[in-house]
């Protein structure tokens, strides 16, 4: 399959780019922890085929709800290599975790209650999420005053502890993870030094014994002039204490393994001028590579028709997606630049975390992804239709 003459918008992902981004996580990993594992965070991009590298790199999946569960379970991951996080858990599917021997970490009371009912006659080890305050125990890294967390058991209000006495009071249950994840607006390596030196103060006040810590995410990935896997492993050594170095690390990069994976090609397809600009229009959408709506630019390359035969544009030129929507607006060139005519590829890189999972079936439905690997080019996801679209509905 030929790149340039494929169907756009479309993502592309580099197979290779993705397991290397594993790989290096995990060597940082064991050069300081025999007992380590890397957990995918499922809800960062959850299409079947990176699921399925991650899985048959010796990732866990890491979900967040009973679809991701499922999910998990459906592409082929152990029913052990599954980590249960979030609010969104069935009770089923926390108790089928739970008894499997998934690492289970308890997010709200109800999921403490439930743990009655799992069969007596036998013993099972369960996680607990504690409450983690940005604000308090690490200025520094807090996005804003109070960057407080809705996720979690408090220590400070004392919850946590009351959480410990339920689950001991249930007879058959033993805390033996931790989870502490959240995710810095810096994503610095001290960041994560604060928070293992407070939970570290938390599990020998309340005396835990655990086999496993689930750090959680919020990592760079390979780019330049940010920290690198090594050097937030090495933190995470630094700082905890030499009686809990024999402990299981986990965590639970998205982010850092997917996002410099993915392209995503547009291409231009109308070039109007007015009001002192040029309006390009193209047949992509800022929902599908800034889903936040957060960027001011990208990682971006241009494939041009004719570029010895390019003009320079002489207003500045904005940017914009196929929707009806004013603000579909994804960046402007100054003027100066080459001008941009139909035909022209527009390549945005390392839009592989979150654009997928957050794009919505707004006005144009699910694009083509394509997978570059070593047997080329293929396509992995088709583009949606509206037969895909109206699959369960009642009319």
């Amino acid at each position: 399959m030929d790149i340039t003459n494929l169907k756009t918008p479309c993502f592309i992902l580099d197979e290779a780019e993705l397991v290397r981004n594993i790989r290096e996580f995990d060597t940082a990993l064991h050069s300081k922890f025999n007992k380590s594992f890397i957990g995918y965070s499922v809800k960062t991009n959850a299409l079947p085929y990176v699921l399925r590298l991650a899985k048959d790199n010796g990732c866990y999946a890491e979900v967040v709800s009973y679809h991701e569960y499922s999910l998990a379970l459906k592409v082929g991951f152990d029913k052990r290599h599954i980590i249960y996080n979030g609010p969104l858990k069935s009770k089923s599917t926390f108790l089928q975790a739970v008894g499997d021997g998934a690492l289970v970490n308890v997010e709200n009371w109800r999921e403490i209650e439930w743990l009655r009912d799992l069969p007596k006659g036998r013993r099972y080890g369960i996680g607990i999420r504690l409450n983690i305050n940005i604000s308090k125990i690490s200025p520094e890294d807090a996005a804003c005053d109070d960057d407080d967390s809705r996720f979690g058991f408090s220590f400070e209000s004392g919850e946590f502890q009351q959480a410990l006495k339920k689950i001991s009071s249930i007879g058959n249950i033993d805390v033996v993870g931790l989870h502490s994840h959240r995710e810095p607006k810096t994503r610095s390596v001290s960041f994560y030094r604060h928070v293992i030196s407070y939970v570290a103060n938390i599990v020998s006040q309340c005396q835990l014994h655990l086999d496993y810590w689930d750090l959680g995410g919020g990592f760079f990935g390979i780019m330049s002039g940010k920290p690198t896997y090594q050097q937030y492993v090495d933190g995470f050594y630094e700082a905890l204490p030499t009686s809990l170095r024999d402990v299981t690390i986990v965590v639970e990069p998205g982010n850092a393994i997917v996002a410099s994976a993915f392209d995503y090609r547009m291409e231009v397809i109308d070039v109007k001028h007015h009001d002192g600009k040029i309006y390009v229009c193209t047949d992509g959408t800022r929902n599908d590579v800034d889903p936040f709506f957060r960027k001011t630019d990208y990682f971006k390359d241009f494939v041009l028709t004719n570029p010895k035969e390019r003009p320079l544009a002489d207003l500045p030129q904005v940017i914009s997606g196929l929707s009806c929507l004013e603000y579909d607006r994804l960046f402007q060139l100054p003027a100066g630049s080459v001008a941009l005519t139909p035909g022209d590829i527009i390549v945005f890189h390392r839009v592989g975390a979150y654009t997928m999972a957050l794009s919505p079936l707004f006005i144009h439905y699910f694009p083509n992804v394509y997978v570059s690997s070593p047997s080329g080019l293929l396509l992995i996801r088709k583009e949606w239709n509206e037969n895909n679209f109206i699959i369960g509905n009642n009319y």
